[in-house]
């Protein structure tokens, strides 16, 4: 039987926020008949190919970025004002259906961290979007690196370390396989892994991992973890296969 946690420590774009639709339902907005004439795969794989790349800025004043080098291979306007407005529509990615009712029963039961890539300001407006379920959060602005650095998680240990937790006390909660789930594996963390593209090729906005990382918990929905916690605590949940 699995530890019960007393910490679930959260990775929020994409695990929590829908940022694909976001992202998708801003371009097809702005950009009319050219985002039009591409399907949501083709324009998700030029997005996740180019974030990949160098990261003058963080996250999501990177986007302005992003914008200007996928905006050539897919016929986009040539915008200033788009580029900057893709970094601002942050402010109106929605969550998924189920991540503000499942956040606010965890939260009745464990300290919820929210532990994100996003600066400090898009975090600001996406925890209003949750409801502002988070006990603490840790930013790029805080740890000055971005998942999978390890040191963004020594980061997040030591913080929690100073109000008597330890490892053993937190379930790290995420849909990333290359951000979170097998960088937090190797450092020895507990891992839920919320697929939330179960059922659908590709990964998306996420980068690309060669081989998965076996969670020690595997959902499709966030909703799914809350049910388990209420029906007799998380250390009563079956490992994943």
């Amino acid at each position: 039987m699995a530890q019960e946690p007393k910490v679930l420590t959260f990775d929020v774009v994409g695990t929590l926020i829908d940022f694909e639709k976001g992202m998708l339902d801003y371009l097809r907005a702005e950009c009319g008949a050219a985002a039009a004439a591409h399907d949501d795969d083709t324009i998700l794989a030029h997005y996740r190919r180019t974030r990949g790349n160098a990261k003058p800025k963080r996250f999501p004043d990177d986007l302005e970025r992003v914008y200007h080098e996928i905006s050539g291979p897919l016929g986009l306007p040539q915008s200033e004002r788009i580029a900057r407005g893709f970094v601002q529509s942050i402010a109106q990615w929605p969550a998924f259906p189920d991540s503000v009712a499942a956040l606010k029963r965890l939260g009745a039961r464990y300290k919820l961290v929210a532990m994100t890539n996003a600066q400090r300001w898009a975090l600001n407006h996406m925890e209003k979007t949750l409801g502002n379920p988070f006990h603490d959060s840790i930013t790029v602005d805080d740890a000055l690196c971005e998942k999978p650095n390890p040191l963004f998680f020594a980061f997040a240990r030591g913080r929690l370390s100073r109000d008597g937790y330890q490892l053993g006390d937190i379930l790290h909660v995420a849909q990333s396989q290359y951000h979170d789930i097998g960088v937090a594996r190797q450092l020895g963390y507990t891992v839920c892994w919320i697929e939330r593209r179960q059922g659908m090729k590709g990964f998306g906005g996420t980068l690309e991992v060669p081989e998965l990382t076996k969670p020690d918990y595997h959902f499709a929905t966030l909703a799914q973890l809350a049910d388990l916690a209420e029906a007799g605590g998380l250390s009563m949940l079956a490992q994943a296969a």
